[in-house]
């Protein structure tokens, strides 16, 4: 196996899912991990071990806003967008709050949605979120915080 492809091994599910919950669609974050390990393949220059994570994770966000540029519009929700390493969902009532969730999720604005998204679904400290997305540590602090609320707010409505 090469270095490559313990890369791979190692983040092509985070990157995936990272991706899908920016896109909110399963066809749309296939494509962008797939040229996230493709642009990382062909990047000059090595990456650095204690940022391979961050680096792919950049990468994965530049590949969505890129595709948001040259679309020019929002995609609707798809209908399967449950994260692959979990039991699928058994009632029809989690898989309403997960697409309510996922929806909301959208509705952030992109940079608040991917800070979020760092913290919560990959675990990245702030300080590697503030690096990773060129921002301060305190914005970042900011940035997830208010996130945070937006979704209350919006769970709250919902009762």
């Amino acid at each position: 196996m090469t270095d490559f492809e313990a890369l791979y091994q190692k983040y092509a599910q985070d990157v995936f899912r990272f991706a899908l919950f920016l896109s909110g669609n399963r066809a749309d974050a296939e494509d962008i991990a797939s040229e996230t390990f493709v642009r990382a393949w062909n990047a000059p220059g090595g990456i650095r071990q204690s940022t391979v994570k961050a680096y792919l994770l950049v990468i994965a966000r530049n590949c969505y806003l890129q595709g948001l540029r040259r679309s020019g519009r929002n995609s609707p929700l798809d209908e399967d967008f449950a994260d692959p390493r979990q039991a699928p969902h058994n009632s029809a009532e989690q898989r309403a709050e997960l697409e309510q969730v996922m929806r909301e999720l959208q509705q952030l604005p992109e940079m608040d949605r991917a800070a979020l998204l760092m913290s919560a679904a990959e675990e990245m400290s702030y300080e590697q979120i503030a690096e990773t997305l060129g921002l301060s540590l305190g914005a970042v602090k900011t940035k997830i915080h208010r996130a945070r609320l937006k979704l209350e707010q919006a769970r709250e409505q919902r009762r």
